[in-house]
């Protein structure tokens, strides 16, 4: 029994458990939502997403197993740093959006706009963690094709999401004010430097 893969399956498991926690603490923020009138904004896709983070946990474990990827430190070392730190900023902005946050898009603005925290520096960075765990988890153990299909996947999938989600948010002068010169998901002081 290849020791390595049965750990990577705990931790895929670990995540996907994670996940649920985060539908549901999700769900009870958009009831919370709902009781002060703010709806959820029709998103048809939305279970393309469902699916893709479903798919590479699915994937990641099916293609480690079956295909017989090898554990390589070189590759696994940094992908489960990019993954671990990831899955922090992620939770860094659930609890930075408090109220706010939920995994689909809803017009919250009348509750205020967050800036703290990482909004400090870009508009997105929920969406930066998701494209850094997505390309990252799956490397942990070399499921390479799981990485590339679903960064890939994600690619289409948030340019939905962004498409319907801006639109709701830049209606919205005070949004406007505060995220219309920020990047979406690279801080400028990386622009910066990279010019430099």
């Amino acid at each position: 029994m290849d020791v390595s893969a049965v750990l990577y399956t705990l931790l895929l498991s670990a995540v996907g458990l994670e996940r649920l926690l985060e539908l549901r603490i999700s769900y009870r923020r958009q009831h919370e939502l709902a009781s002060r009138g703010i709806m959820k904004v029709p998103e048809q896709r939305f279970h393309w997403m469902v699916l893709l983070h479903a798919g590479v946990l699915l994937g990641a474990g099916l293609e480690v197993w079956l295909l017989k990827r090898p554990f390589t430190a070189a590759l696994s070392l940094p992908m489960g740093f990019i993954f671990l730190v990831a899955t922090a900023l992620r939770w860094w902005v659930i609890r930075t959006m408090a109220e706010h946050w939920n995994v689909q898009v809803m017009n919250s603005i009348s509750l205020g706009v967050v800036t703290t925290g990482p909004f400090r520096w870009i508009r997105h960075p929920n969406y930066l963690a998701v494209m850094l765990e997505l390309g990252a988890l799956p490397l942990v153990h070399g499921a390479w094709v799981t990485a590339v299909v679903a960064s890939l996947a994600n690619c289409w999938v948030l340019s939905q999401r962004l498409a319907i989600e801006e639109a709701v948010l830049f209606t919205h002068p005070a949004y406007r004010a505060v995220f219309g010169q920020k990047p979406r998901f690279v801080p400028l002081i990386f622009r910066r430097w990279r010019m430099l």
